[in-house]
């Protein structure tokens, strides 16, 4: 998308975008070596939200996720979350704190069951609830309980993403960060992929999610986010960013 189309930052609507904040983000910067990779986040999601990130491979949208997990260091900026500055915290201290994360391509651990990697994803817990969840996965996807001893390797894509996405839940996150889950799936799956990002947010999960299926994305997010090159350049709701010319052009092939 041609910058000089966009303001950096530039707003659809003038409407307060979280008036009850879950997680507020300042002047993000992050950067591999020499090469910087988020150039001054700004953004703000609120309780409840589903809240989308698009843009264009390389635009920096899975930088942003791991360094809101503390997976990738952050060289400036702050990071509040449930009223609290969480900018030093180690990642399992952001596990613990309520932002769990659903990585790009699944990353599920293959040789172990489809079981033991849902009790991975709560290994910051040491309640009595952790059986309980397992079984609301499984309520969730069932196919995850007629596989659940078999190794997580022999699943396919679909059900891969499902596990992952359950795995993230055992956490019983605040927030929840999904990183591309509609890769590499079939259309049905993908529609099946988005209805459960829905059901989480009618259960009062507050989700953000980065997709390169704008379509999709936009098609369900209450607010969204266009990232280009390490730079918030529009923010919109979903009807309003699906609407723009700019954003059809560049990212939804119209």
């Amino acid at each position: 998308m041609n910058d000089t189309l966009l303001a950096q930052g530039a707003s659809l609507h003038t409407e307060s975008p979280a008036r009850d904040a879950l997680l507020s983000v300042t002047g993000m910067e992050s950067a591999y070596g020499r090469i910087k990779a988020l150039k001054g986040i700004s953004l703000e999601i609120a309780r409840g939200e589903i809240v989308a990130l698009i843009g264009a491979n390389g635009a920096g949208k899975t930088t942003f996720l791991r360094t809101l997990s503390g997976i990738q260091p952050m060289r400036a900026g702050s990071i509040m979350f449930s009223g609290r500055n969480i900018s030093r915290l180690r990642p399992d201290q952001r596990v613990r704190a309520g932002i769990c994360q659903c990585p790009e391509g699944r990353l599920v651990f293959g040789p172990m069951s489809v079981e033991d990697n849902l009790r991975l994803g709560a290994y910051t817990r040491k309640d009595d609830g952790i059986h309980s969840d397992i079984e609301k996965i499984y309520e969730r996807f069932p196919i995850l309980k007629v596989k659940r001893a078999l190794p997580a390797g022999s699943l396919s894509g679909g059900q891969q993403q499902m596990l992952a996405i359950g795995r993230a839940l055992m956490g019983r996150p605040k927030l929840l960060l999904l990183d591309e889950p509609s890769m590499g799936l079939a259309p049905l799956l993908v529609q099946e992929i988005l209805s459960v990002i829905q059901d989480l947010k009618a259960q009062g999960i507050t989700v953000l999610l980065v997709e390169q299926n704008a379509f999709g994305a936009l098609s369900i997010c209450d607010r969204a986010y266009v990232l280009e090159t390490g730079t918030i350049t529009l923010t919109g709701t979903g009807a309003e960013l699906a609407q723009n010319d700019q954003v059809r052009a560049a990212y939804l092939g119209m």
